[in-house]
């Protein structure tokens, strides 16, 4: 009798990039690469900025799929990037996940990382980075929030792995580091008051620019008396940054929460279009 012979599932893969570059006072693109599952569609912005929605064509990330996204933003250039969809994390059979993003931004330029949620579910595998490098003089802004399920569907994150890496640097000086990862028995960590005292959704914004003094009393504001909220203003390596941490019992909670936030630290702009639909 012949040995089966086992076939691997196949995984996603895909890699993107966007190279943006000043022309006439306006951003256009330099370099555009998409491969894979990983496509970047550009819509009509109707000031100076650029917008980039990212979209995973395989409709989801599960254990072993790989995508990775590369940006650059030229000397005064504006540049937001977003995605389609809310990201889902199904299920791993086997093997992690990974997603990398790496973005540059050029002197008097600014981007704007502001993809929709990631949403866990039950046994997901994911580890994901974001590598920044600014000038001295760049603005960014960078937002990633999660939802460990989705209430509404009654779902629960029991177990799994999630972890997550950023690195930021200004002028090739480290400016912020963190680390977070969520493993085994998500539930129960989840569940204590030093970590999200039960809340099911969670982000972490981070704002680098020369306004961030005046923009905290009224980010401060923004957030009120909230126990599952807060913000810092710190000066490292000669810039200054606000970093804000919001938790909320779910997805649509942390909306209400999250979008004034968002659009604060835009100068009262919107979040983008597809946030809404």
């Amino acid at each position: 009798m012949n040995d089966a012979v086992i076939i691997a599932p196949q995984r996603a893969w895909g890699r993107g990039r966007l190279v943006a570059k000043s022309r006439s006072g306006r951003a256009c693109i330099a370099e555009l690469y998409q491969e894979g599952c990983a496509k970047i569609r550009l819509p009509r912005t109707f000031d100076a900025s650029m917008e980039a929605v990212l979209i995973n064509s395989s409709g989801g990330v599960t254990g072993g799929d790989r995508i990775s996204w590369a940006f650059e933003a030229g000397e005064g250039t504006a540049l937001t990037l977003t995605t389609q969809a809310c990201e889902k994390i199904y299920k791993a059979s086997a093997g992690t996940a990974d997603i990398s993003t790496r973005i540059s931004v050029a002197s008097g330029s600014r981007v704007d990382w502001l993809p929709q949620e990631t949403i866990l579910f039950d046994r997901a595998s994911m580890s994901r980075s974001l590598e920044v490098d600014l000038a001295e003089d760049a603005t960014f802004l960078a937002v990633e929030a999660v939802l460990l399920g989705r209430k509404a569907m009654g779902e629960v994150v029991q177990a799994g792995l999630f972890r997550d890496r950023w690195r930021v640097r200004s002028g090739g000086r480290l400016l912020h580091a963190e680390n977070l990862t969520l493993a085994d028995d998500i539930a129960a960590l989840a569940g204590r008051s030093a970590v999200l005292r039960g809340a099911a959704a969670f982000a972490t914004l981070l704002y680098v620019g020369t306004d961030c003094e005046p923009m905290l009393s009224r980010l401060r504001g923004t957030i009120g008396d909230r126990a599952s909220a807060g913000a810092s203003h710190f000066r490292v390596a000669g810039r200054d940054k606000l970093v804000a941490r919001v938790a909320a019992t779910d997805g649509f909670a942390l909306r209400k929460i999250l979008v004034p936030l968002i659009s604060h630290l835009r100068n009262d702009a919107s979040v983008p279009k597809v946030w809404t639909l």
